[in-house]
């Protein structure tokens, strides 16, 4: 999974990144303080590995991975060129969700860029920009399909779904906001590539007053999350620089200090529980004496596609799998004895994959 990490100048994006990802990215008071993304990867904690690595006595434990990139600050008229815009552009086309940074702290001392905080006005800047920038692809794209039409009529259906698009996108709505009937006309939206069609989380950045009620009381806070309502968005809320403190201490100290805030969980978990519940991702475990180790797929996945996760020979050769739940697994203590209970299916082609599946696959080449 990779993330977007994105906003205007000085609303905490960079410092966001650093701590989620202790990469170091540049962090200053002025705009285009980081000029080329930073990538940084983190683990997605997950307890479950640890317990069975326990009982498989693992070499090593593999938890699943979230890639994180850091993009530079957007202003207005990016869709045009200015400042990094086009850069900006180019670069968060190759996420799979955008994690969108925005402002909802009062300070002095940090410079807001448009003079003053509002996050839903910082939100529609940006994605004004990126409908600028989807609007003229899908003219390009219109342009060609009404050209090569003239010789193959099965265009039709497409120019059809371009002009939607683009008459939703003038009305000042993302793409993401249409739905479709079908599983091809999604898939062909999708292969467009389009900016606005991108999931989108929202992380309200605030003071540390303001987390121990989870941003209840900060009005900048209830509008964006009345907006993600509306948009079918994620948001959470942030402190950026506790979260760059949190980076500093080690698991004890860390859910010492998190205790005294009095807050269970920081920014990362907050993070990658609205990642995995917005593009609908579940994790299915594999265990042994070489490795345990968690892999992250989309929920509805048949057994034959996440064997795929590991490697295509096991999805081409696929022929079952043999599964039993974690919960179950950690209650039997063995494998073998999970087996004697039971508990340990074999399933077929047909079988969907849950959350917390501990799986062995089956299959010959």
């Amino acid at each position: 999974m990779k993330l977007g990490i994105v906003g205007l100048p000085n609303v905490g994006k960079s410092t966001l990144f650093n701590s989620l990802t202790k990469a170091g990215a540049e962090s200053a008071n002025y705009p285009f303080c980081t000029i080329d993304p930073n990538v940084g990867i983190v683990t997605v904690p997950d307890s479950r590995l640890e317990h069975l690595a326990a009982i498989y006595d693992s070499e090593k434990i593999i938890p699943a991975a979230i890639e994180f990139v850091d993009i530079a600050g957007l202003v207005k008229g990016a869709s045009k060129g200015e400042g990094l815009g086009n850069k900006f552009l180019s670069n968060i086309r190759e996420v799979d969700a955008i994690v969108h940074v925005v402002r909802c702290f009062e300070d002095d001392n940090v410079v807001h860029v448009d003079g003053s905080v509002d996050p839903i006005r910082d939100i529609e800047t940006i994605n004004l920009e990126l409908i600028f920038s989807d609007v003229e692809i899908l003219e390009r794209r219109i342009a060609k399909t009404t050209k090569s039409l003239k010789g193959d009529k099965s265009l039709a259906a497409e120019l059809v779904i371009l002009k939607k698009l683009k008459d939703t996108l003038e009305e000042g709505m993302p793409a993401r906001a249409l739905e479709w009937h079908t599983v091809e006309d999604e898939r062909f939206v999708q292969s467009l590539n389009l900016l606005t069609y991108k999931p989108v989380i929202y992380a309200t950045n605030v003071t540390e007053d303001d987390l121990e009620d989870d941003g209840a009381s900060n009005n900048h806070v209830q509008a964006v999350r009345a907006l993600a309502k509306e948009e079918k968005s994620e948001a959470f809320v942030v402190c950026a620089k506790i979260e760059e403190e949190i980076s500093e201490l080690d698991d004890d100290e860390r859910a010492m200090f998190l205790e005294d805030l009095g807050i269970t969980d920081a920014g990362l978990e907050k993070l990658i529980r609205a990642s995995y519940s917005l593009l609908g991702l579940i994790s299915y475990l594999t265990a042994g004496p070489k490795e345990t180790r968690a892999w992250t797929i989309t929920k509805g996945t048949k057994a034959p596609g996440a064997a795929g996760k590991i490697h295509t020979d096991f999805e081409k050769g696929f022929i079952r799998a043999e599964v039993v739940k974690y919960e179950e697994l950690m209650a039997s203590g063995t494998y073998t004895a999970a087996k004697e209970k039971g508990l340990v299916g074999v399933e077929g082609k047909d079988y969907v994959v849950q959350d917390g599946d501990v799986m062995l696959f089956r299959f010959n080449v």
